[in-house]
């Protein structure tokens, strides 16, 4: 049996066939076809060469060609959830925040919930498929509802959420992430005190010959492994799209060194002060956002609540969560459009969006060369590696002076290497064969400066030979070559401020 079907706006245009078996029940995939449970009938649908199959084993196969012509034709959510599934499936792998297909499914699977969802008579509160959910553990007469239960408290309690919508989206992509997005339709539609909610005209969840093919729909999602962040949830009380999160990790300091700006229950970093932790370290822009420090949300937070925050963990290490102002492709990320617009009206000589790094370019309009490049999306030095010399049991400054020319008398093959200064140590990798030469925790590290020569880029620091054990065997002097004197002062700075800021406390 074959349908043809004419290609519609909004649907896949192609031939649906329909074959049917007598048994199934298990999902499999091969190539790109999909196997899914239907309540009807075994049905197998190919659109433009991609293939869905729906086995059965209850149903008689005679609503198999229903099921097929009503799931993209007759109704258009459908048809593009559909796309969208297919369009995760060929993609393969494991789904994550940044598949360009996830927020198009989720959105879709919202507009479902909404359709036909009507509102209270008497309630100033507005309905959203959120509280649909959160009755369903309270009609629980069977005690089968322990994973939505589970689902609806954790989402009840986060802090990060604020409206029905934003804590409906959470349980949807924890919904996803646990692979119980079926099972939690199924208790939906199986509670008729909250069915009830829904228009029998306009909703899709109570029309039989729609409700089958979306759940077929969820069955095959709920097969597919999503590997989601949840812990980036601030920003789904406004939209699906989702910003690039990062974690900063600060070793205990004096002071971490970032201007807050609190704006719309978000706390903004405005600026960096210079010398500071922040300011050194390059990770944070202005124009971040702060979402929490040490598991500490600070969604919703008023002015000062950052500062309160970090009193309390002064010097402990600190974990802080920084949500990016700008999206993977360098676009400013949309939601925060408007509010980094008031933030620049508010301090116009502030550019946000750019890390120290960018600013000094900026200012000095001098692009970096040769000297620097990016690693793993971190700026890092490109020197010279000249060589190394235990220098005794002292590592004092003091013998820097003599200790430098040790290793350069040597007349050692100087080797091309990057250097990396990041927040709590140094690494020193190869830069032909990425083979990792040392790695050196800033409290390792006893002194550090430059070698006192006409054009100053060679500079050296000593450490500790052998720091883990505890037969100490002197400490050694490492030298290296800057290209040019402003780097090798910027870099001398940089590993100074380093240890100044890493301290031990007891």
């Amino acid at each position: 049996m074959a349908l043809h079907s004419k290609p519609t706006e909004g649907s896949l245009s192609g031939t649906l066939s329909c074959h049917h078996t007598g048994g199934g029940g298990q999902v499999r995939e091969k190539g790109q076809d999909l196997s899914v449970y239907s309540p009807r009938g075994s049905v197998s649908l190919r659109l433009n060469d991609k293939k869905l199959r729906v086995p059965d084993k209850n149903q008689p196969p005679n609503t198999a060609a229903s099921l097929v012509a009503n799931m993209a034709p007759r109704d258009p959510l459908l048809a593009s959830l559909k796309v969208c599934v297919l369009n995760m499936q060929s993609d393969g792998g494991v789904v994550t925040d940044s598949s360009p297909h996830l927020p198009s499914c989720c959105e879709l699977l919202e507009l479902v919930l909404r359709k036909g969802l009507q509102q209270p008579v008497l309630s100033l509160v507005q309905r959203d498929y959120w509280q649909c959910f959160e009755q369903l553990p309270h009609q629980d007469s069977c005690s089968r509802l322990s994973a939505l239960s589970l689902a609806v408290e954790q989402t009840r309690v986060c802090r990060k959420l604020i409206s029905a919508q934003g804590r409906g989206r959470y349980l949807l992509r924890l919904a996803l992430s646990r692979k119980t997005l079926s099972q939690f339709f199924t208790h939906l539609l199986h509670t008729p005190r909250v069915l009830e909610w829904y228009s029998p005209t306009l909703s899709t969840l109570r029309n039989e010959e729609f409700v089958e093919p979306f759940m077929s729909l969820l069955l095959v999602l709920s097969h597919m492994e999503f590997k989601l962040d949840m812990e980036n949830c601030s920003f789904l009380d406004e939209s699906w799209l989702l910003p690039v999160c990062d974690t900063y990790e600060v070793v205990p300091c004096r002071e971490v060194g970032m201007v807050l700006r609190y704006l719309s229950g978000r706390v903004f970093v405005l600026d960096l002060v210079p010398g500071s932790q922040a300011h050194v370290d390059m990770f944070v822009s202005s124009g971040d956002i702060i979402d929490e420090i040490n598991g500490t949300s600070l969604r919703n937070s008023k002015n000062g609540q950052a500062g309160v925050v970090l009193s309390r963990l002064k010097g402990c290490p600190l974990s802080i969560r920084i949500l990016r102002c700008r999206a993977q492709d360098g676009t400013v990320y949309r939601p925060l459009v408007k509010l980094l617009r008031a933030l620049q009206t508010e301090n116009p000589n502030v550019q946000l969006g750019l890390t120290p790094f960018q600013k000094q370019a900026n200012n000095s309009q001098k692009p970096s060369g040769a000297s620097q490049c990016l690693k793993e999306g971190r700026i890092v030095y490109v020197v010279k590696y000249l060589g190394k010399a235990n220098i005794g049991m002292f590592g004092g400054k003091e013998v820097l002076q003599h200790a430098i020319p040790q290793v350069l008398h040597k007349n050692l093959p100087s080797k091309e290497v990057l250097l990396d200064l990041k927040e709590t140590h140094l690494t020193c990798t190869d830069r032909n064969s990425t083979l990792n030469l040392f790695e050196h925790h800033y409290p390792e590290i006893s002194c550090v400066g430059r070698f006192a020569q006409p054009s100053y880029t060679i500079f050296a620091f000593c450490v500790a030979d052998s720091p883990e054990t505890p037969q100490s065997t002197g400490f050694c002097c490492v030298v290296l070559k800057a290209s040019n004197m402003k780097e090798c002062e910027d870099i001398v700075c940089r590993i100074a401020t380093g240890f100044k800021h890493t301290e031990w406390f007891v």
